[in-house]
């Protein structure tokens, strides 16, 4: 049973105007969010500019959220990187500030075998008695876990999910054949068709701006009303295409500080979004009418 959340927010970070985290600006912008259709948020996930935070900039993250949500939502922190030893300690230190699961991504750059992606995931699971939710992106991290290696570390108690990033159905058809591992929509246009193999919802970032709209479409679904949540999948379809017209989370911090968020700009090597790539937001958000324009 998913306790979790069906539309998990991954996040942006708030940043001052000197690069460092503006933690009012987060807690403020999670308040907005659970108030508008996120079950839970994910912090310090990619969207959320993980690999440019030191790790006590995240472990305040993870509390200042906590302290914000309350038990209005669930808190996932982000605590995978592809050093063990490192995702260990972090994922220790989010289960001591109380978070309620954690997100792990596949080890990039290093390439390990699979079983150097099973010890890697196993660790981190161990130094936690929180739910573990794995992220499979290999867009970034080349690396993809197979449906049978999902499988393989579902037997392990505490890891209950994985965040599938990855388009191609046919693997997520065969995950559901051999396990009964949750699903996650890792991008959001897969957040529709997950649903058909009884994904739990999606880790989305569109949601910072359809909240409502995504939260909906999950439950009309459910409800047996399938094309009604196709009508609202389709017409978020410019939503989820301008939002990654550049770099995540490049776009989505240009929209929320159009609509009035004060979430700053980016730590490099991340760079504001171009005055072309802001017209497109601009335009988008005008056309679904997803809030009014402040800046």
């Amino acid at each position: 049973m998913n306790s979790l959340g069906d539309i998990l927010t991954a996040m942006v970070t708030a940043l001052n105007e000197d690069g460092s985290v503006n933690y009012e600006s987060t807690a403020a912008l999670a308040h907005f969010l659970v108030d508008n259709g996120s079950d839970g948020l994910v912090v310090s996930g990619t969207t959320g500019e993980s690999p440019t935070l030191t790790d006590d900039e995240k472990v305040e993250l993870f509390r200042v959220v906590r302290d914000a949500v309350g038990d209005r939502a669930t808190v996932i922190a982000g605590t995978g990187s592809n050093d063990t030893a490192h995702s260990v300690e972090l994922t220790r230190r989010a289960t001591e500030v109380g978070v309620d699961g954690v997100l792990a991504v596949t080890p990039y750059y290093n390439k390990p075998p699979v079983a150097g992606v099973v010890a890697h995931f196993e660790a981190i699971a161990a130094a936690t008695d929180a739910p573990v939710i794995l992220y499979n992106i290999p867009g970034r991290c080349i690396t993809n876990i197979e449906p049978e290696t999902l499988a393989q570390l579902n037997e392990v108690p505490n890891i209950v999910a994985v965040k599938q990033a990855n388009p191609d159905l046919a693997q997520t058809r065969r995950l559901t054949e051999i396990c009964d591992m949750g699903i996650y929509a890792g991008n959001d246009d897969m957040l529709f068709p997950l649903l058909e193999y009884g994904s739990w919802g999606g880790i989305c970032v569109a949601s910072h701006l359809a909240g409502p709209q995504m939260k909906r479409m999950v439950e009309l679904y459910r409800a047996g009303s399938i094309e009604e949540a196709r009508a609202i999948d389709d017409s978020l379809t410019p939503l989820y295409e301008a939002i990654f017209i550049s770099t995540n989370p490049i776009p989505i911090k240009a929209a929320l500080n159009m609509l009035g968020h004060k979430v700053g700009g980016l730590r490099l090597p991340l760079v504001s979004a171009t005055g072309e790539e802001e017209a497109v937001l601009r335009r988008v958000i005008t056309d679904l009418e997803l809030a009014e324009i402040k800046a």
